[in-house]
């Protein structure tokens, strides 16, 4: 493959997969040390009670993570709050991120009913990330540049070729081949990015497909890695090997990289969840000892949901009475588990050993 020249359109971006040795004994050490932390994590999801309680923390902690690689910066404490709290006040970043991980949901509802990654899956995730109802570019001139403005690629251009080049990579994603599938993933998370077939929103629709593609090749059955933790810690590493793909030719470093992204954000979360589970665990049976009215599964779980609660949040559980429930919340204030903040017309009730777990940093450097 000839390197493309920063300033021209790379129209003759080379379909998958490229002609060179993609599993040297490297990199199937690697895939085997990846996908055994993947599946480590992946049994320990299916041997919870509830394996859907932690699900929506662990959504926005991704959607926070992507969001935060473009420039779209929120705290744990803004962004958990606005979820949990009135709409109205969702404002510019919160409402990206919770656009994102939307977007996550909506294309692991997709799957369920047609287990295909396909341009018109793309399209759609992307216009719930954004909000309009972009689709494939159409105009000439995008161009990416680096921090000193310099142009370092320009992406295939015309809807035609973008659209064919698309097509070239539906067939890769969902066709049968002998290539692992976590190889499969990194290369096909390369020509997306190279095909940037959107004016907006590449990068964070490139990284939901990384988690779809995991969920498409029943390798991960919920969307529990903070994958883009990982690209935001190393990120300066990760342009800088998609760039050596595209300039050299060099798949194996990028590959490697992939297979490491996998590998680590797998063992992060896996700890993760095992420091919430035995943090409810201990939370649970303190409670039940020292406010036995107080204690159910049912309040325990909602307290471990998201990092903040409010009054509603248990009168829909059918947990008590609005003052029932209030006095609950305020017990469990007074003992030291819940922290209340106002917001607009609501409380908001925090979890504060849940919200230190969720805002530990799970990688070095």
């Amino acid at each position: 493959m000839l390197a493309p020249e920063n300033n021209k359109a790379f129209n003759s971006l080379p379909p998958l997969p490229p002609n060179v040795d993609l599993e040297s004994k490297t990199v199937l050490r690697k895939v085997i040390a990846a996908s055994r932390s993947l599946a480590l994590l992946n049994g320990a999801f299916r041997n919870l009670p509830n394996s859907n309680l932690f699900i929506d923390s662990i959504h926005l902690q991704e959607a926070k993570a992507s969001s935060e690689i473009e420039n779209i910066v929120t705290t744990n404490e803004k962004l958990y709050q606005s979820y949990v709290g009135e709409n109205k006040f969702r404002y510019g970043a919160q409402k990206e991120v919770i656009h994102y991980k939307e977007a996550l949901w909506l294309g692991f509802e997709r799957l369920k009913e047609h287990p295909f990654i396909t341009t018109n899956l793309c399209v759609e995730i992307v216009q719930c990330i954004k909000q309009n109802s972009s689709g494939i570019r159409v105009n000439a001139g995008t161009q990416l540049s680096n921090n000193y403005g310099q142009v370092i690629y320009t992406p295939p251009e015309g809807e035609e070729v973008i659209r064919e080049k698309m097509a070239e990579l539906e067939q890769f994603i969902n066709g049968d081949d002998a290539l692992d599938p976590l190889i499969k993933m990194a290369l096909a998370h390369y020509q997306f990015e190279a095909i940037h077939p959107f004016s907006d929103g590449n990068g964070r629709t490139g990284r939901v497909l990384l988690l779809l593609h995991l969920k498409m090749e029943q390798l991960l059955d919920v969307p529990v890695l903070f994958l883009s933790e990982y690209i935001m810690k190393h990120r300066k590493e990760y342009y800088r090997l998609l760039q050596g793909v595209t300039q050299k030719g060099a798949w194996e470093p990028f590959v490697l990289y992939m297979l490491d992204m996998v590998e680590q954000t797998s063992k992060a979360a896996f700890d993760r969840l095992d420091k919430i589970v035995r943090l409810m665990e201990r939370t649970g049976e303190s409670i039940k000892q020292q406010l036995p009215k107080v204690y159910s599964k049912e309040l325990i779980e909602v307290l471990f949901r998201l990092p903040y609660t409010k009054r509603q949040d248990l009168i829909d559980l059918q947990l008590g009475t609005p003052k029932t429930v209030g006095g609950y919340l305020k017990q469990l204030e007074e003992s030291g588990y819940l922290r209340s903040e106002k917001m607009g017309r609501e409380r908001l009730y925090l979890n504060i050993e849940l919200m230190k777990i969720l805002e530990e940093n799970s990688f070095r450097s």
